[in-house]
C-alpha cells in the first residue's frame, strides 16, 4: 500500500500545493518524495512509500536508464513481474515489481501495460517525448485513484479523494468534480507546453465478465462436478500463492467466517511450503461474547497461527466512528458498520506488532453469491446479475472499505478472491451452479473444499454472518449500541428535513442521517462519491444488516456439527 498523488499544469508555486499531498501520507509512511517532470516546471509528483518489495533504489517517481523521457507513478503489485521479464527479456533494473510497466509500456503503450499486468494497481505514466500522460487502473478498483480536470486543462491525482481538496485556490471546492478513476480502464491525456492537459478517450481495457475463450467453445464437454471443483481448488490456491510475494512480514485478517478463515488456511499451508522463518500472526476483533471471536479461535487452532484477539467496548466503537467515516470517505451505513471493527484491528495490527501485508476475504460474497438475502432471489438469472453488479460496484463499497481502514495505519491489503484469473473461471459457470443450494449460501465454494482438512468442517459450512453482526456481543449487538447512541444525536425533526438539507441519497433514517452529517463534516458537497447506498435486494429490506433478514434464524445447517464457544 503506497500513496500517489500528481497535478499537472498548476498556476501557482507547485510546492504551495504539497499540504495536500501531505494528507495522504498514512498510506507511506516509510519514506516520502516530490519531483517535477522534467522540462515542465508546473507539474509535480509525489509518492508516499510503504516499502513492500525491492529496495531503496525502487523509490519513486520511478525512471530507468535509457529512457529518461518515462516516469511512473504507481501503487500496487504486479504478481508476473518476474515472468514477464523472463518471458521477453526484460532488463530489471531494480527488484520493484512495478519497473514491469514500464518496459510493458515501452514495449506495446499504456494498454498493452496494464492489459498484460496481473495484479493490482492505479498507475500515472508520464511521458515526456510523446507529451502525454497515461492513467490505469485494475480490474475490481482494488487500488483507488480519485483524480479532477477542470475546463482549464488543470489536473490533480490522488490515492484518496481528500488529497485533491483545496487544490485551486479561489474555487469553491463543490464547484469541482472529483471522481474515483473506473475500474478496469486506461485514459490518456495530451501533455501541453504549459503543462496542462487535454483529455482522451477513457476507454475499458478488461472487464471482470469477460468469458474464458474455453468456455464458449460449441460442442465442449461440460465438466463434471470434481473438474469443476478441482479448478476451484487450483485456481484459488494459486491467486493466495501469487500474493505471498513480500519482503515485510505477512498476517490474515480472521473473523472465523468460511472466506477469511479458508484464505487464512491457505497462506498458513504457502508459509510452510516456502519454509518462512516468522509464525503467521491472525487477527480476529469482536465485542465481549462475539460470534466472530469464538469461530476465529477454532480456526487459528486448527492452523496453527499465532492468533491474536482484540476486543472492543461500545464505547472505543462509537468513537471511532468519526475517524472511520473521515478515513473511508463514505456515508454508506453498512460500510461504516463493518469499518468499524476493521479499522479498530488494523490499528491494533500497526501498533502492536510487525505485520505489514494483511490478506482478507473480500469479494468472495459478492463472486459466490454469499449475502444471505441471495436465497430469495427470484431464479438463477436474476441471482448472476445480482453477482455482476456487486462486483461492478466493489470498489464503492467493501473493497473501498478494505483499503481505506488498513491504509490508514500503514498496512497493505491483498484479498485473492479478486484475482481475475480466479473470478473469471468462477463466473463462467452455469448461472444454476452458483446459487445458494440446500439452505446454503456459497455452496459450489464449500463443496470444492470439503474434505480437504484445510478448516473444521463446523467452520467450513458456518452460515454466513455479516461482519458487522460477527463482531457484535451477545448480550447487545453492534447495531443496537449504535441505534442507543444515535438516537441521541439525531431528533425525528432532523429527519423529516433530510430530503431538504440531503436533496441527493437523503438519509431514511436516524443512523443515516448522523453520519451524513460526519461526511459533510469533512466533505462538504460530495455525496455523489456514493451513487447508492447499499440495501439488500429481494427482501423489502429497510436495513442493511443481516440479521434483519428471516434467514438468518434459519441458516442453521442441521447435518453439520454445531459451532461451540470454547
Amino acid at each position: 500500500m503506497c500513496g500517489i498523488w500528481a497535478l499537472f499544469g498548476s498556476d501557482v508555486d507547485v510546492h504551495r500545493h504539497l499540504g495536500s499531498a501531505l494528507k495522504i501520507e498514512h498510506r507511506g509512511p516509510d519514506s516520502f518524495r516530490v519531483e517535477s517532470i522534467p522540462k515542465f516546471n508546473n507539474c509535480c509528483l509525489c509518492f508516499h512509500r510503504l516499502a513492500i518489495v525491492g529496495n531503496i533504489f525502487g523509490m519513486q517517481p520511478l525512471r530507468i536508464n535509457g529512457f529518461p523521457h518515462l516516469t511512473l507513478l504507481y501503487n500496487g503489485e504486479i504478481y508476473n513481474y518476474r515472468k514477464l521479464s523472463e518471458v521477453y527479456g526484460f532488463p530489471m533494473q531494480s527488484s520493484v515489481d512495478g519497473e514491469i510497466l514500464l518496459h510493458l509500456y515501452i514495449r506495446g503503450g499504456i494498454e498493452y501495460a496494464a492489459s498484460m499486468a496481473d495484479g493490482v494497481f492505479a498507475m500515472c505514466i508520464v511521458d515526456t517525448a510523446n507529451r502525454q500522460v497515461h492513467l490505469a487502473r485494475d480490474t475490481y478498483g482494488v487500488r483507488p485513484i480519485f483524480y479532477l480536470v477542470n475546463e482549464d486543462g488543470f489536473m490533480a491525482l490522488s490515492s484518496e479523494a481528500k488529497g485533491l481538496l483545496g487544490l485551486l485556490h479561489g474555487c469553491d471546492d463543490r464547484d469541482v468534480t472529483i471522481r474515483p478513476f473506473p475500474p478496469g480502464h486506461i485514459q490518456s491525456f495530451n501533455l501541453l507546453p504549459s503543462g496542462k492537459v487535454s483529455p482522451l478517450e477513457l476507454k475499458l481495457f478488461h472487464s471482470f465478465e469477460e468469458t474464458p475463450k474455453w468456455a464458449s467453445v460449441e460442442g465442449s464437454l461440460q465438466p463434471s462436478d470434481e473438474d469443476i471443483h478441482a479448478n476451484i481448488r487450483a485456481l484459488f490456491t494459486e491467486a493466495v500463492k501469487k500474493r505471498m510475494m513480500s519482503s515485510r512480514r505477512i498476517g490474515c485478517m480472521l473473523s472465523g467466517g468460511l472466506d477469511s478463515s479458508l484464505v487464512s488456511s491457505l497462506v498458513m499451508k504457502q508459509m510452510v511450503a516456502a519454509g518462512m522463518e516468522y509464525p503467521l500472526q491472525t487477527f480476529s476483533i469482536g465485542m465481549e461474547g462475539s460470534p466472530d471471536i469464538v469461530a476465529a479461535r477454532k480456526v487459528a487452532t486448527h492452523i496453527g497461527s499465532e492468533h491474536h484477539e482484540i476486543s472492543f467496548t461500545p464505547e472505543e466503537g462509537i468513537e471511532a466512528v468519526e475517524h472511520v467515516i473521515k478515513a473511508i470517505e463514505s456515508y454508506d451505513i453498512t460500510t461504516i458498520r463493518a469499518s468499524v471493527g476493521m479499522y479498530l484491528v488494523a490499528r491494533y495490527i500497526s501498533k502492536e506488532t510487525d505485520t505489514i501485508v494483511v490478506f482478507s476475504g473480500e469479494g468472495s460474497d459478492e463472486l459466490a453469491q454469499g449475502y444471505i438475502y441471495f436465497h430469495k432471489q427470484p431464479d438463477a438469472s436474476a441471482g448472476d446479475d445480482e453477482s455482476r453488479r456487486l462486483l461492478k460496484d466493489l470498489y464503492l463499497y467493501d473493497v473501498l472499505r478494505a483499503d481505506r481502514t488498513t491504509a490508514a495505519h500503514g498496512l497493505e491489503l491483498r484479498c485473492p478472491f479478486l484475482d481475475h484469473h480466479f473470478t473469471s473461471y468462477f463466473l463462467s459457470l452455469p448461472k444454476e451452479k452458483r446459487c445458494p443450494k440446500n439452505g446454503i449460501e456459497k455452496y459450489l465454494f464449500r463443496k470444492a473444499f470439503d474434505d480437504t482438512d484445510l478448516l473444521p468442517s463446523e467452520i467450513l459450512w458456518r452460515p454466513k454472518e455479516a461482519f458487522s453482526d460477527g463482531v457484535s456481543s451477545i448480550q447487545k449487538s453492534w447495531y443496537e449500541v449504535l441505534q442507543e447512541h444515535i438516537e441521541t444525536q439525531v431528533t425525528s425533526s432532523q429527519l423529516e428535513d433530510s430530503p431538504k438539507r440531503f436533496p441527493f441519497n437523503p438519509p431514511r433514517s436516524k443512523e443515516a442521517y448522523y453520519y451524513r452529517q460526519v461526511f459533510e463534516k469533512y466533505y462538504p458537497g460530495r455525496s455523489d462519491w456514493i451513487p447508492y447506498i447499499w440495501m439488500p435486494k429481494w427482501t423489502g429490506a429497510t436495513d442493511p444488516s443481516a440479521r434483519t433478514l428471516k434467514h438468518y434464524k434459519e441458516s442453521e445447517v442441521s447435518d453439520k456439527e454445531p459451532l461451540e464457544a470454547q
